[in-house]
């Protein structure tokens, strides 16, 4: 029986450790450090608080004493940090990329480079680490602009400009004032994409690929797409504009090229890929890669994976490279996902705030990400709290059991979005099989 360390303390982490806690493989799953929400209510799941994730000596010397079969390093700081590394050096099997490789993630300045020297559609660019030179680029740009801080700014160091203006106070904030700290030494100014975002979760082995069911993401906190980028507001999956014919494009001119990219460089790719793609009127263009699972997109798209499809035993065959012999099944099913969170995120918050949650719906399941447990009461722990997620036979029914478990939640100043997938409940003439789901 497999002895799984997951690190992470989302609700992405929650919904892995969710899914695991149903794999007949598992023995147990030990989150470090977890939430409120796998803190208790799995069997097999259970926290760890006692080291740090970030100390990864520390870690490999915990995953030692538990007799850890696996590590699954799904927060993007211990991927780009490159755990894999110390896993691989005291022989514990890590599903995550080499370091190496999760640089598509941890350099936005290094991915685009690399998709121009690849030919991978994506907007056109230019990297800057002189705020000098960057502004003077803001001249020669069609507005809206698209300003990235190039490292890990915890989904925040997106910034949309509407003129030159907010564009120069952009650059101030990341080169100048060090807004986003390191992440912000080099940013990325990109022309800004018009069309319907998803997002695409690859499983990798180093030669065989699999795609799960596509996403689409709600990155502004208000509703129809209004105010500033979050990490994500909420989710539905299938997307209703991924139909075969797209699936087949981003296949063969996105995907299969990233990672013969990277294997070509010597960074052949192992784990979970994350590709955020724009579907524009020219076809797809990737917006970023994640070296991980996607946060919030996992929280609905697991939801689709058949009961009998052992997760775990997918994530060994990536560390084994032999994933082309597991299968992975998924349900004819919508899913939608709702992030409630708290007020004032993205920008500054309280915490501490008492959680009140009743019975769930059928078919709705609760995903803690930003609480706390403390003497049987679930506090508020960060921005985004609590994601709910639904399933159903249609996108509409998905959503509406969605907002209806949002419903059963209450704590002072919560916020979310009321519109998640709303726009294409009545334009959907789409069949459920007429969606891609899995492109090998």
């Amino acid at each position: 029986m497999l002895r799984i360390l997951l690190i992470g303390k989302g609700g992405r982490e929650h919904a892995l450790a969710w899914k695991l806690n149903k794999s007949p493989s598992v023995g147990h799953v030990y989150v470090l450090p977890g939430n409120g929400g796998t803190a208790r209510g799995l069997a097999k799941v259970s926290n760890i608080e006692t080291t740090r994730a970030d100390d990864y000596p520390a870690v490999i010397t915990l995953a030692r004493s538990l007799k850890i079969s696996l590590v699954v390093a799904s927060s993007d700081q211990a991927v780009v940090d490159g755990i894999e590394g110390f896993c691989r050096e005291a022989s514990i099997p890590c599903f995550a990329p080499k370091k190496t490789a999760a640089i598509i993630e941890g350099s936005k300045t290094w991915a685009k480079d690399f998709m121009r020297r690849h030919g991978i559609p994506t907007a056109s660019y230019g990297n800057f680490s002189d705020y000098g030179q960057a502004k003077s680029y803001l001249s020669t740009v069609d507005y809206p602009i698209v300003i990235k801080a190039s490292g890990l700014a915890a989904g925040k160091g997106v910034i949309i400009a509407e003129d030159p203006f907010e564009a120069d106070e952009a650059l101030k904030d990341i080169l100048i004032r060090s807004r986003f700290g390191s992440a912000g030494t080099s940013v990325v100014i990109e022309e800004y994409l018009n069309g319907d975002e998803i997002s695409i979760l690859t499983f990798s082995d180093g030669i065989t690929t699999r795609n799960l069911p596509s996403g689409q993401d709600h990155k502004r906190i208000f509703e129809d797409d209004c105010g500033p980028n979050t990490s994500g507001m909420g989710v539905i999956a299938l997307t209703p504009r991924a139909t075969l014919e797209v699936m087949k494009t981003i296949q063969h001119e996105i995907l299969e090229p990233t990672f013969a990219g990277l294997r070509s460089e010597g960074r052949t790719y192992t784990g979970m890929l994350f590709t955020g793609l724009m579907l524009t009127d020219k076809g797809p263009k990737v917006l970023e890669y994640n070296a991980r699972f996607g946060d919030p997109e996992t929280q609905s798209i697991l939801l689709l994976l058949e009961e009998g499809t052992d997760l775990a035993e997918i994530m060994v065959a990536c560390t084994e490279q032999r994933l082309s012999e597991v299968q992975i099944l998924t349900r004819a099913d919508f899913a939608c996902n709702v992030v409630v969170v708290a007020g004032g995120y993205p920008g500054s918050y309280s915490q501490g705030e008492i959680v009140e949650i009743g019975v769930m719906p059928r078919d709705v399941i609760l995903f803690h990400a930003g609480t706390h447990l403390s003497n049987e009461q679930f506090l508020t722990a960060g921005g985004r709290v609590l994601s709910v997620a639904a399933t159903g036979a249609t996108l509409e029914t998905a959503i509406k059991r969605a907002y209806e478990g949002v419903k059963s939640i209450t704590f002072k100043n919560m916020l979310y979005r009321k519109d998640i997938g709303q726009k294409y409940i009545k334009s959907l003439d789409l069949k459920h099989q007429e969606l891609q789901a899995n492109i090998p």
